[in-house]
């Protein structure tokens, strides 16, 4: 993310890019409001995960993975269960990550898109609730690139919704003080839907979907999570200390919408090509 590729970027690289976007154009030949191509792939990992998809965007790819665990509610919300997104960012997707404990980019990745479920109320927790103060179903959505090209958080956004809406897991009911098996399958009690579209400011222009080059000389980033119903759940500026005016806050937002609408229907599309195999 920006954090390790500010860093690796030459004075020479900088200005290519800066000049062509002063000319109308992106390095790849997109036009500024235009996304690479993106593609969902499902039950990618069906053996090791209750739901699992994989996102190309671009170049960039992403797996997420998601467990669904028995454990205890937290003490303010005994009456619901867990839901968080971790990730890891391991060399194997680029020389840019390093081996070790997670570091800044890794931690604010899993922070941006567990916002987005999380304030876009896209599963029930509620639902998730075996026995109040007792015990309740954990979801894990674990995040890890396979390859890096920019705009890592758009694309675990996708692959983590994706994952969610086809997740199947064990049900369990609560007996004589202890949570049982029934044998049966439940679907995650999912009530929404948010996906998350990134704008990146380089000098005075907007481009949706930077790529790893676009991110290296970018001013600041601005990602919004967009619901089913184009509602903006949630806003995070990083990438950067650069000022964005009330114009280009409105200004990616409406991209950000048009982008949302394109994904939604994506992954509604690829879930129903799964149901006719």
């Amino acid at each position: 993310m920006g954090d390790y590729s500010a860093e690796v970027i030459s004075h020479i690289d900088r200005d290519y890019v800066a000049n062509l976007l002063d000319a109308g154009k992106r390095i790849d030949g997109r036009a500024f409001n235009e996304c690479r191509n993106t593609e969902i792939e499902l039950d990618v990992v069906a053996a090791k995960a209750e739901g699992s998809a994989l996102v190309h965007l671009g170049y960039t790819s992403v797996i997420a993975g998601v467990k669904v665990l028995l454990g205890e509610p937290y003490g303010d919300s005994p009456d619901k269960g867990v839901m968080m997104v971790t990730a890891e960012l391991q060399p194997l997707a680029s020389p840019l990550f390093e081996l070790g404990p997670p570091k800044e980019p890794a931690i604010e990745l899993a922070r941006v898109v567990d916002r987005g479920v999380r304030e876009s109320e896209m599963i029930d927790t509620k639902k998730l609730c075996i026995e109040p103060g007792k015990k309740v179903y954990m979801v894990f959505a674990d995040v890890y690139p396979l390859e890096y090209d920019g705009n890592l958080i758009d694309a675990s956004s996708l692959a983590v919704a994706a994952a969610l809406h086809t997740t199947k897991f064990d049900e369990y009911k609560w007996e004589d003080g202890n949570a049982v098996p029934t044998g049966k399958k439940l679907d995650l009690p999912i009530q929404n839907s948010a996906v998350e579209v990134t704008i990146s400011r380089i000098g005075h222009h907007l481009v949706i979907d930077p790529s790893l080059k676009e991110e290296m000389v970018q001013d600041c980033r601005l990602t919004m999570a967009i619901d089913k119903d184009d509602k903006l759940r949630a806003m995070q500026k990083g990438g950067g200390s650069g000022p964005l005016t009330l114009d280009e806050i409105e200004a990616s937002m409406t991209m950000a919408i048009d982008r949302a609408q394109d994904l939604h229907k994506l992954i509604k599309e690829t879930i129903k090509a799964r149901k006719k195999k």
